[in-house]
């Protein structure tokens, strides 16, 4: 019993961290070119938005201590995601903004083995200790999720899906949005919420 408060408790105080920072960074506006960055990857190699042009990219904010985090990773729904996107030459990439001594922070081998023991297949993992990347978008939580189309313009930023819970049983009755997004963006129409509330725990920027 004290074991279940205390989960409760710490998840409270994740989301409501994870809220009241939203005021603290500009947001990049939906419909335009989407805020251009150039970030070392966990293998070393430099990744640029500029050099995706043409492609469709997911920018994932990800915490493996997160427990909203674990839930999406633990359950699969994540890598299936990553997995669905790659088969169709969409770039996935992860990005860091743990500072660190943050929870969350890691060096570029430790990102890869995370991703190879959760079976996770992102196209590439950015690393933004000092967390230029995370306020230049304005990112709030982990998981927040943002889609640019093949032209570099941002189309979707939000929650990874409906229910806000870090509950594993939650994932099949949620709507995902990333998905439905990327359904969407491929079949030229338009997307139905663009503009969805991220939930997840706050990101553990420098001070």
């Amino acid at each position: 019993m004290l074991r279940r408060q205390f989960v409760r408790a710490s998840l409270a105080l994740c989301l409501v961290a994870g809220f009241s920072s939203q005021q603290a960074f500009a947001e990049p506006t939906l419909q335009q070119p989407a805020p251009n960055f150039s970030g070392t990857g966990a293998d070393g190699r430099t990744i640029t938005l500029q050099s995706l042009r043409g492609k469709t990219v997911v920018l994932e904010w990800t915490n493996h201590d997160c427990p909203f985090v674990k839930k999406h990773y633990e359950s699969g729904n994540i890598p299936q995601l990553q997995k669905e996107a790659g088969a169709r030459g969409i770039v996935w990439l992860q990005v860091i903004s743990s500072a660190p001594g943050k929870q969350g922070h890691v060096d570029g081998p430790t990102a890869l083995r995370l991703n190879a023991e959760r079976g996770a297949t992102p196209s590439g993992t950015v690393l933004d200790p000092d967390g230029t990347i995370g306020r230049l978008y304005g990112a709030q939580t982990s998981p927040h999720l943002f889609i640019i189309n093949p032209d570099g313009v941002l189309v979707y930023k939000g929650g990874i899906d409906s229910i806000p819970s870090a509950n594993k049983e939650d994932i099949a009755k949620a709507e995902n949005y990333v998905r439905v997004s990327l359904a969407a963006l491929a079949a030229g129409k338009q997307i139905a919420n663009p503009n969805t509330k991220p939930y997840g725990c706050s990101i553990k920027y420098a001070s």
